[in-house]
Parts: structure tokens; sequence; C-alpha cells
């Protein structure tokens, strides 16, 4: 009866898919009231069941493909024929499967690591480092970022080994680290890992190969920049910033055969540089470990033996301080050798030069002294930071369309040089600024023209300090010094004095525009260049032999035109004539207390503005302090003097404008179009503009 059933109610359902005549509402209702089969009791179909579609041509592999991988869902499936059933047989279908959900995309396949396995521990750990610690080695953000770019471009593999055992790159920047104290720094601000206490330990590795990079960066920082700012030392300096590019730092020296020659080559370049760092040297002979000193004794003199065929020996005196001696003067050769000879004899010459002392060559009561003297370490402090100055100054001193040529002015020798392809072509005597307020700054500018008969527009602190002042005393002082007083519909007070001989910029004016308001010049007071100690100008630095100066830079600016001393002389008048370089000249003025002359010597000179002192202080009481942060720069006073004038005081017409549409006091220095206003001083009280 079941089965009977089951046939009615699937054939009647086939007759409607079908397309059949609908039935009445009787014969609905007859089926109705027939009872279905429980789903689980239909057996599950067979291929017999299935007819093939005709309406549409599936490829075999289609087919396959979709016989392989669809489901057969039971409750959407064709109804076996009861007919065929064997009940015996009927067993339960399995309940129906879920509907497939949206198909999930295949994840991508992870591209094979470049790392050798022995290292891949140490770089999943270094890969961890930088991402969670990465300021606790590099806080300078463009350090940090160049860094991790650097490890992910190698999938975090370490620099610095192989297998957990130092590279040939590592060496070598290690053994530049250790050697720091020779470029004159300081070794303890770049410690070296031990890679041999890490072992094979993942972390351990990984944290080493972080912090040399973290050294060697810090070493090429401060190798090329300083260990200070210079605006910590002075706000009488200025220099053009050379920052590291960090990523060339790690692409040149982790790339270079020589790694310890690439980190050197961030130090200074510059032949001066690399003469003090040989003096250096010598200065310390082996100073950095115990202290060598010298014991008195009685003189010892090397005397040349005398005839052609005498013994060398018979002529030399020996003495147990000798290999002492050698080892305090730098003398390797030799080392253990008790014999006082030629070399060593000039040797001591040398020294004894170096300290003022009669170069005899005999080592007596009065050089060993000197050599065992606190002074000698004063000598080396100097030189160090001497060294330090250098790495302000720009990598390239001179313009290479003129022959790299540049002027290099030495404040505390008060010379000028003017250098060309590498060697000296002129030199001459200055006279620099007075210690204290009127200093001589230190800078690097480009020197755009000359002017011939300038005009001396007298600066606001000369007028502020010495001229009203001496008005008070005397309506009549300006008259008398050919001084000519001016007062701007704002109250404001301009003070100049016209060309001619006797005006305070003589007859020739060097222009190099910078926000100290100095320049070079001539001047009618040459009497202060016979003077071994020359500073005694406001800031601006005078010159001996202008018209020489002038037209040794006209040639070098302009060789065709043939300027000779002669021809600027016939310049001269009461007219202004510029003289505009086509190529501008650079201006380095420095302070060197401590450089090599052109015979070899070791030259020092007095530090006539504490900076010296003042970088010593800051190296000796800064350690492990970051040295290089930048103080706020001082500018320079631009305000025009205002206030009542004595009555007998004799006043000219307007006859300037304070209006934005004239010149500014800048542009009145150096004439042309000037530069925009500088900004309100920050930080510390404005500096006083020396310009005389």
């Amino acid at each position: 009866m079941a089965v009977a059933a089951t046939f009615l109610a699937v054939s009647a359902t086939s007759a409607l898919a079908q397309g059949d005549t609908p039935r009445s509402p009787a014969e609905l209702a007859i089926d109705a009231a027939v009872p279905l089969p429980e789903p689980a009791n239909v057996p599950p179909p067979t291929a017999s069941d299935f007819k093939p579609d005709t309406t549409a041509t599936v490829s075999p592999q289609s087919k396959a493909q979709e016989t392989a991988t669809k489901p057969v869902d039971a409750a959407s499936a064709p109804a076996a024929d009861p007919a065929k059933a064997d009940p015996a047989k009927t067993v339960a279908a399995p309940p129906p499967a879920a509907a497939p959900a949206t198909a999930t995309a295949p994840e991508p396949v992870k591209a094979a690591s470049t790392v050798p396995a022995a290292d891949q521990p140490v770089a999943d750990r270094l890969r961890d480092l930088i991402a969670t610690k990465g300021t606790k080695y590099f806080d300078r953000k463009a350090e940090r970022a160049a860094v991790e770019k650097f490890y992910t471009s190698r999938d975090y593999a370490p620099v610095w080994t192989q297998s957990g055992s130092l590279t040939a790159a590592a060496k070598g920047v290690i053994a530049r680290l250790k050697d720091a104290a020779s470029d004159g720094l300081n070794p303890a601000d770049y410690p070296v890992p031990d890679f041999a206490a890490a072992g094979s330990a993942p972390d351990a590795l990984a944290e080493a190969d972080l912090k040399l990079t973290e050294s060697m960066m810090d070493y090429a920082r401060q190798a090329q920049s300083g260990r200070m700012h210079w605006s910590q030392v002075s706000a009488d300096i200025q220099y053009p910033e050379h920052p590291i590019d960090p990523n060339e730092v790690l692409a040149n020296v982790t790339g270079a055969k020589d790694a310890s020659a690439a980190l050197e080559s961030y130090n200074p370049p510059h032949k001066l540089f690399k003469l003090l760092k040989a003096k250096l040297a010598e200065l310390r002979g082996v100073s950095d470990g115990a202290p060598v000193i010298i014991d008195d004794g009685e003189p010892l003199k090397y005397t040349p033996a005398k005839g052609k065929n005498a013994p060398e020996a018979e002529a030399q005196m020996s003495d147990p301080r000798v290999p002492k001696l050698r080892a305090k003067l730098g003398l390797t050769e030799n080392a253990d050798d008790i014999r006082y000879d030629a070399k060593v004899a000039a040797a001591v010459r040398k020294f004894q030069e170096s300290v003022d002392l009669k170069p005899t060559g005999v080592l007596d009561d009065r050089t060993v002294k000197a050599l065992n003297t606190p002074k000698r370490d004063k000598q080396i402090d100097t030189v160090l930071v001497n060294m330090e100055r250098w790495r302000w100054l720009p990598r390239e001193l001179g313009a290479p369309a003129i022959g790299n040529a540049y002027v290099i002015l030495n404040i505390p020798d008060y010379t000028l040089k003017v250098m060309q392809n590498g060697a000296q072509v002129w030199t001459t005597r200055v006279v620099t600024g007075k210690p204290g307020q009127h200093a001589t700054p230190l800078l690097s500018e480009t020197m755009k023209f000359i002017t011939v008969n300038p005009t001396w527009n007298v600066p606001p602190s000369i007028i502020y300090n010495e001229y009203l002042p001496a008005l008070q005393q005397d309506p009549t002082v300006l008259d008398r010094m050919g001084l000519k007083l001016e007062r701007a519909r704002d109250g404001s007070i301009h003070i100049s004095q016209p060309p001619g001989e006797a005006n305070a910029l003589g007859r020739i004016r060097f222009n190099f525009p910078n926000k100290f308001l100095v320049y070079q010049h001539d001047t009618p007071d040459k009497n202060l260049f016979a003077r071994d100690e020359r500073a005694f100008s406001h800031g601006c630095m005078r010159v001996q032999f202008p018209d020489q100066y002038a037209s040794v830079l006209l040639n070098i600016t302009m060789p065709n035109e043939r300027y000779t001393p002669e021809r600027i002389r016939n310049m001269y008048g009461r007219s202004e004539i510029d003289l505009k370089f086509p190529t501008p000249i650079p201006v380095n003025i420095t302070y060197q207390t401590a450089f090599v002359d052109d015979a070899g010597k070791l030259q020092f000179r007095k530090d006539i503005y504490g900076r010296d002192a003042a970088m010593i202080a800051i190296l000796k009481n800064s350690r492990g302090k970051d040295l290089e942060n930048v103080v706020a720069h001082a500018q320079p006073n631009y305000s025009r003097p205002k206030g009542p004038l004595p009555n007998a005081v004799n006043v000219s017409d307007n006859s300037f404008s304070s209006g934005s549409s004239g010149p500014n006091f800048f542009e009145r220095l150096f004439g042309g179009g000037g530069q925009p206003t500088p900004p309100a001083p920050v930080g510390r009280p404005s500096r006083r503009v020396f310009t005389r």
C-alpha cells in the first residue's frame, strides 16, 4: 500500500512537471489525502535514474570535473523508481549538505626566503626588534626609516654575521670604531658589541647586529658633521649644514671592499685636517694607554762621527731611557734600541721647535720637563677641537667652475689666503674683530662682487654705542669726521660716510652678503698691519693690500680682462663702482688655533675668542649626552636707531625713505636687491652688528 501511494504521488508530481492539463479540485483533494513517504525512506538514486540532457552540449572534461567536485543533494535528485526499489536494501539517506559559502580566494604563495637557513632565526628576531624596539637603537626618524628599509630589502638577514661568524665588513667597521681616537673622535661614543659572547643565540646575535649598525651610523654622522653643533659654541658662527644620508651610509659601508676605509671617508677630506690628524698621532705617541714618563738623567746628545770611515756607533750615546723616549716621540722603528742616534735627535729637535724651545736636538732637563708636562695634553685638546671645527666646514671649499678657487681667512693667525687648484695663489695680513661683542663671526658665504669707492653706512650698533654718545659730548664730531647724519620720516637715524681716501672702508669693499653684515675692506689706518696680534676691528676684516686682492679675484673670475693693481687704483674717485663676478667665489672664515704650516710644523695660536675653551668644556662635561642638539641661532639687530639729538647737531634733509619701497640696511651695506629681512631674534639676545 505504501508503495502504491508513493507511485501515485510521484506520478502526479511528474505529470505537473511535464505540463499536463491541471487537475480538478476533487482530484487534488484525493492526492492531498494520500500520505507521502518520509524522505528517509527514499532509496538513494542510481545511475539509471539520470537521463542525459540533450538541450546543452557539455564537454566530457567539464562533465567529469562536475561529477567529481559537485556533491549530490538527495533532496534535489530525481526520485528512484519504486518498482525497482528493494525494501530489504533501503537505507537512510545522509542529511542534506549545507549550501556552499562564497568561494574563498586561495592564499597567496609566500616567496621563498633568501636568508640562509643558518641565519633565519637571527633574521626572524631582527624583524621583531626593528618592529618593536627600533627607537631604542635609532632615535632619529630618518636613520630609523633607512635602517628598516635596508634590513627589509635583505629579508632581515643579519648584516654583520654569517652563520654566527663575523663578516669582513664587520671586522673593518669594528677596527675603525676602535681606532676612532686617531680621527679625533672618542671610541667610547661608538661601543662595539661582543659578538663572541653572543655565541649562536639568535636573540643576542640580532641585538649585536643592530648595535653595531647604530655605532656605525653614529660614527659616520659625527665624523662628517661633528660631535657638537656649532651653535652650541657661539652665536657668531654659521656654517651650511651637510648631514649624512643614512641610506647612502648603509649601502656604501656594507658594500665596500674595505669597510674601514669607507667609514673613515666621512671625516673631512681637507689637506689641513689630514695634517692635523698626523700631528695628533705624533703628540700622543703611545699616551692613549699609561702615560710615558721620561726619567731625569744626564743630557743626551748625538754627535755625527768625524771622517768618512769613522763608525757611527762611536758617536752615539746609549741610555736605558731611550726606548721610552722613542715611544714618547712616536718612533716605532727599533723601539727597544737604547742608542741616542740621529733619528732620535731629529725627533727631539722637532719636538723642541713645537714647544718653543731652542732646537738643539739635545735631551736636556728643560726638554725632559716639556715632554712630561701637562701642556702636552693641552696641545692634544687644542688639536682635537680644531679637527672638530674642520667638520663644520663645507666638504667642497671652492667653486669647481673656476678651478675650485676659494678664500680662506684664519682669524687667530690674522691671515687671508686665496686658493686655486689646491695651491695658494696669494696671501696677505688682515685685521680682525676685537674679542667680545665685536668678534669676527665664523661663516661660509660667496663673494659676489667688489665695490670700488664704497660708501660707509654706519651700522646701528656703532650709532647706538659710539656716535650718539659722542654727539651728546660734541655735536660737531660727525662733521669733523666727514660723516653725514640723516633722519627718516619715521624718526630713525642714518649715518654714512661718502667715498674718499679718508673713508673708514678705504677704497675697496669685498662683498659676501651674510646675516652678520660683515665684509672685507681696505682701511686708511695701515699701521696696525705691522703688529703680531691684530684684533682691533668692529667685526669686519681689513685687508692689507686690497688692490692686489681685488686683481687676484677678478683675474680668477674674469681671466680675459687682465686686471692689475694699477688698473684698480685708476678707478679710485668719488663714485661707487661695482665689479660683479660672473662666478661667485666662496669665502670661508675659520678659527684655526692649531694648524700645520707650509714647512710641516705644527703651529699654535692664541685662543683670542675663547672658542677652544668653550668646545673643550662641552666635550669634557657632556660625555654620554647628545652633543648635536641645535640651539637657537641669534640674529643681528637690524633696527634703526631713534631718539632725540642735541640741538646743535646738523641733520641733513630727509633724503632716504624708511618705507618698504626704499633700500633696507642690508641693501645699503651690500648693494643690489639685498635679501629678505631676517626673522626676529630667537632664544638669545640679538648680537651686535659688526661692519668695520
